[in-house]
Parts: structure tokens; C-alpha cells; sequence
């Protein structure tokens, strides 16, 4: 923890006031379950709170930047710069994943990498920051990593892999593409589904995501990429 204590420090100018927030934030349940006994905290709270905190300050920049455009418009803005697969990108950015706490089966299967993982840790994050902070301080650390590629343009286009892995197979004739829920786990307010796809019967990708459609999108990006190497 001392190494991410110095890592925040270097890269943001930030120092915790309060390190057991810092140590929930970056706790993954898959640890906590693995050390009971020791009553270890996850960070599933913080990251309630960081979605929440996170949904009002890209919701005020984007109102301030787009002043005509209508709320439709300016709520798939948001949906784009919030979506899973971003969040995971601004943890790598910040070199999260390097830090954080997985049991030793989520981190065979590859947890470390793993979009739904990395998304909720940074909201957890951003909600640990705010206890120990206040809402500028927030706000800061968000315009400092997210805001200049949202002003760069990096969330345009939301990449539909479905759709793509579909134009790909049926160019080959007619195929059935079926998706499946084989999993579904956390609490109401942070539901993960996890999702393999069916080509004429046959699994050929999963993913995982906090609703059913994203957890498609991953499954189909996963298929998708197999498909086309």
C-alpha cells in the first residue's frame, strides 16, 4: 500500500488522510472472502458512492459544455464517458491494476484485466477520495485523467461488437449467434453478469459486466476477436 501511497503522490499531488480507505478501495470481494476471518473491507460502498459522485461531475461538465443539446443527447454522452470499458481505461491509466487486492482464483483467471473489475475500482476510488477529501478534490482528479480525452474525442463512438461479430460470421451463410447468462452475482445496487455467446451451438467468447447488454457487448468482442485472427 505504501507503493500506491507514493504513486498518488507522484502522479496527482494526493495524499490520504484516512489510508484505510485507500486500502478498502483497492480490496477486490474475491480477497475479502478469501480472509474472513480477518474481517476484511471490500470496496463495493465506495464504489456505490464513486458511481454516484462520478454521474453528477460529468453530468455538470457536460451540461455547462453542451448548452443546446438536448438531455437525450446529453445522456449518451455520459453513458459513453462512464461506461465500464472507459472507467477500466482510466484505472489503467492510473496504473490501478497494478494495486489492487484479488483472491488467488480471480486472479488466475486473469481479474487483473478484467474491464468489470477495473471500472468498479476506480469509482471506488473517486468514492474513498471523497470521504477523505470533499467534492473539488473529486472533481479535480476527474478533470486532471477523464477530461482531456473527452475533450480529445476518444468517447464519439461506442464500438457495437455484436454487431460486428454478426456481419462477420454471416458472411459465410446464415449462422446462429445466441447469448446466455451463465452467471449473476453482487448485491442489487452493483449486479455482475457474466455472459457466454453461442455460435451454432458452441461457446466461442464470455464477458462479464454490470448489466446483461454490456456483459453481451464484452462476450461478442471476445467472440469477435477470435473470429477474425
Amino acid at each position: 500500500m505504501e507503493h500506491l501511497k507514493d504513486a498518488l503522490l507522484e502522479q496527482f499531488g494526493l495524499v490520504f488522510e484516512d489510508s484505510s480507505l485507500l486500502e478498502t478501495a483497492f480490496t477486490h470481494t474475491s480477497y475479502a472472502n478469501e480472509h474472513r476471518l480477518l474481517k476484511i473491507s471490500h470496496n463495493e460502498r465506495l464504489e456505490f458512492l464513486g458511481d454516484a459522485v462520478l454521474q453528477l461531475i460529468i453530468s455538470e461538465y457536460l451540461y455547462k459544455k453542451y448548452p443546446k443539446k438536448p438531455e437525450g443527447d446529453l445522456s449518451k454522452l455520459r453513458s459513453m464517458i462512464v461506461r465500464e470499458e472507459s472507467l477500466a481505461g482510466f484505472a489503467r491509466d492510473c496504473q490501478f491494476d497494478q494495486f489492487i487486492k484479488l483472491g488467488r482464483g480471480e486472479e488466475k483467471s486473469g481479474g487483473r484485466n478484467r474491464d468489470t473489475i477495473l471500472g468498479d475500482l476506480f469509482e471506488a476510488f473517486l468514492g474513498a477520495l471523497l470521504l477523505d477529501k470533499d467534492v473539488e478534490t473529486v472533481k479535480d482528479f476527474i478533470y486532471q485523467v477523464m477530461i482531456p480525452k473527452v475533450e480529445a474525442g476518444d468517447f464519439e463512438q461506442v464500438t457495437d461488437y455484436k454487431t460486428k461479430l454478426q456481419e462477420l460470421l454471416q458472411v459465410n451463410g446464415d449462422v446462429e449467434i445466441v447469448y446466455q447468462v451463465t452467471d449473476e452475482t453482487g448485491p442489487a445496487h452493483a449486479k455482475n453478469f457474466a455472459v457466454a455467446v453461442l455460435i451454432n451451438g458452441q461457446k466461442a467468447g464470455q464477458g462479464q459486466g454490470r448489466s446483461k447488454k454490456l456483459a453481451e457487448q464484452e462476450a461478442a468482442k471476445d467472440a469477435f476477436e477470435k473470429e477474425s485472427h
